[in-house]
């Protein structure tokens, strides 16, 4: 693995999510009372607990408010959940200044067009194959694996 990158993640304090299309396939199930059902893999939530564990802080930062990501921070012990953000980076700024963070010491693992500004501005940035071209470039590491997807699932391919 590249020396830079592992140096970039042994300062982070911080791991900070997007949800749809990174916590989940990005796919919007409605049932009929209009709710919103996702579909989160249960290993995601193994690693999410491991990194916690090991002194990480976690947090999701969302477009779109729902109670199943709600329901799913508290399952996995994700501390911090920011829904309804329609600006990323404000939001963001904002959690940093309330936990006396500095951008270094954060991660970022988003998706879409409204993550740049925090993909930009994190100390280390992910994202997945998924993604948009100008995400991807952004991103300090591309996942293999596309977002909410089996650890073991084919790549997909670029």
């Amino acid at each position: 693995m590249n020396k830079r990158l592992i140096a970039r993640a042994r300062r982070v304090r911080l791991a900070i999510f997007d949800v749809d299309g990174v916590m989940t396939d990005g796919t919007l199930h409605l049932d009929k009372h209009g709710e919103q059902v996702k579909a989160f893999n249960i290993l995601d939530g193994l690693g999410l607990k491991m990194l916690a564990a090991s002194g990480v802080g976690l947090a999701l930062l969302s477009g779109r408010k729902s109670s199943a990501v709600a329901l799913r921070a508290r399952e996995t012990g994700i501390t911090y959940v920011l829904q309804g953000s329609t600006d990323k980076l404000q939001a963001y700024l904002s959690l940093l200044r309330k936990l006396k963070l500095a951008e270094e010491e954060t991660s970022f693992m988003g998706d879409d067009l409204p993550d740049l500004p925090v993909l930009r501005r994190c100390g280390l940035a992910f994202s997945v194959p998924d993604a948009p071209q100008i995400v991807r470039s952004h991103a300090h590491y591309v996942t293999a694996i596309a977002g909410g997807a089996a650890p073991f699932a084919k790549p997909a391919s670029s």
